[in-house]
């Protein structure tokens, strides 16, 4: 693929002073980073950088401080995380989004090769306004930018957007790759494409949905939101979760995906259970004959010989969200059929699977899967707009 965005091998990096646009936001418990890969694939960039003798500065935010400095939001606590992946010392430069002159002396003072950590950005009201004074400063800390932090690209932010229009700008590899990922899974896919789409609620993913309709072949759609287009169906889906007021948009997008050529794929038979817990009683059902009193908490084994079947079918699967309730045993077992047997199918050179959103990673990863998709993304809200089809703002900065 010839990327339309400028890469890494671009840029000049020898003996210059990198702003590297991470995603440090990850779950901290007890002082300590409990998970780590986002730092993971921030690795091969910062090896880079230093291997040509340039100063990796990273920038990031965490959490949600609202503009304000706030030590429990302070980045210094996962700078040695930082450090233990990349199996280099990294130094902290407390930064005051005000006033940069300090920071700026201590980066400047660090030796060729250092890798810094620099505050929250959102310490700073500027940063989620995407302004341009904050964003100038940013730049007067560096000689190059490189945004590899995907996960944020969907915000219009002073790091992520602002400042890539300030100095010569790339993406990442890690962001190089991902890139590369979403185009194979919809951009320029290998046909037929198959949409497998999960989760509580239609309402969510309107958009996600009538996207979708409009560029893969086959539309699978599980989890509590089918139970909408179930009920719009006319079937009666009991107790189960289910946005019955959504039904004529439900309607509208089977229509459109009816005039755009696409299957829509619903379950024909369900587990249900009269209690929202793990290891309650269930039964299995038809889609037609549903207990008034029961819930659809998982689909049922004829759905996923249905669902397996346009896998074997397609050559590309793109997901984003689980079957059922696969938090709670016994309702994740059509998440975890469906998910071994992609990864079966990608392992056998068969299909491009790619895969994003929190919980379709923490259902991969329940069905010990994760690392058999082509490509999962972690990057939950920027995944779901890319699949939405809207432009996202870091990615459209580093266009050529």
């Amino acid at each position: 693929m010839t990327a339309t965005f400028k890469t890494l091998d671009e840029l000049d990096l020898t003996n210059k002073r990198v702003l590297l646009r991470a995603d440090l936001n990850v779950p901290v418990a007890d002082g300590k980073v409990s998970d780590a890969t986002r730092i993971e694939r921030l690795v091969p960039t910062i090896r880079e950088i230093v291997k040509h003798d340039g100063k990796a500065i990273l920038l990031s935010h965490f959490g949600r401080p609202k503009g304000k400095v706030d030590p429990e939001f302070s980045l210094e606590q996962v700078c040695s995380a930082v450090a233990d992946q990349t199996g280099h010392p990294v130094g902290f430069v407390a930064t005051d989004w005000n006033d940069v002159s300090a920071a700026k002396k201590a980066i400047d003072a660090a030796p060729a090769g250092s890798v810094l950590v620099l505050e929250n950005t959102r310490f700073h009201p500027g940063e989620e306004a995407n302004n341009p004074e904050l964003a100038q400063r940013m730049a007067s800390l560096g000689d190059v930018y490189v945004n590899d932090a995907f996960s944020a690209a969907h915000r219009a932010h002073a790091s992520t957007e602002a400042l890539a229009h300030l100095l010569p700008a790339a993406a990442g590899l890690a962001m190089q790759a991902e890139l590369e990922a979403l185009e194979a899974g919809l951009g320029k896919p290998k046909k037929p494409v198959v949409a497998i789409v999960g989760g509580a609620k239609v309402s969510s993913k309107i958009d996600l949905l009538e996207n979708l309709v409009t560029k893969v072949d086959g539309l699978v759609i599980g989890g509590g939101m089918a139970n909408t287009f179930l009920h719009a169906q006319g079937h009666g889906v009991g107790k189960s979760l289910a946005e019955k007021d959504l039904a004529e948009t439900a309607l509208r997008i089977m229509d459109k995906a009816i005039d755009s050529g696409c299957a829509i794929i619903l379950p024909i038979d369900a587990v249900v259970s009269w209690h929202f817990k793990a290891d309650s009683p269930t039964r299995l059902y038809g889609v037609d004959a549903i207990d008034p009193d029961g819930m659809i908490l998982d689909i049922g084994p004829s759905s996923i010989e249905r669902i397996t079947g346009a896998i074997d079918d397609a050559h590309t699967v793109v997901w984003n969200g689980p079957m059922g309730a696969f938090e709670m045993n016994p309702f994740d077992a059509g998440t975890v059929a469906i998910a071994k047997h992609v990864a079966k199918r990608t392992h056998d050179g068969k299909l491009v699977s790619v895969a994003g959103g929190g919980d379709t990673v923490s259902a991969l990863a329940h069905a010990g899967v994760k690392d058999a998709f082509t490509y999962v993304s972690t990057a939950g809200g920027a995944f779901l707009e890319w699949m939405e089809g809207k432009p996202l703002p870091g990615v459209e900065a580093l266009k050529k």
